[in-house]
């Protein structure tokens, strides 16, 4: 049974059989295009513009396995976004992928966010899929 999940940027069907995935970034193309990629794998998504949209979703009781998120974004950027993240007991554990064009070193990525991974964009596909499998449950 599939549930339908309006994000913004189109359509999104959720099956609880299958790992869902928060692509928070404020380019449409970006989120259309990780919403097809990661769709394409199997994996459910659902997408947001900025940190707040994210929060409240996550608050209205989405559980994803891993958020992909940007740091460059307008409202709440990825920064803020992991700090409200890592106060909130019930978001905290929730495994985070930076994807960034920002030029961040990984050990720069580590020591601001804590146990993360950081996939610079542009994306390469393989190297985003290893992030995320990585952090899903065995």
């Amino acid at each position: 049974m599939s549930t339908q999940t309006v994000t913004g940027s189109g359509a999104h069907y959720r099956r609880p059989d299958r790992p869902e995935i928060l692509v928070v970034d404020d380019d449409p193309a970006v989120l259309d295009g990780l919403s097809e990629l990661l769709e394409s794998e199997g994996y459910g998504v659902s997408t947001a513009r900025d940190g707040w949209s994210a929060l409240a979703k996550l608050r209205g009781g989405l559980k994803p396995s891993v958020i992909l998120l940007d740091l460059m974004m307008p409202a709440m950027d990825g920064w803020d976004f992991r700090q409200e993240q890592l106060r909130d007991d019930r978001l905290k554990d929730i495994p985070l992928v930076i994807i960034t064009a920002a030029g961040f070193s990984e050990n720069s990525i580590k020591t601001q966010f804590g146990n993360t991974e950081l996939v610079s964009k542009p994306l390469p596909v393989d190297a985003l899929l290893g992030a995320v499998r990585r952090h899903l449950p065995s």
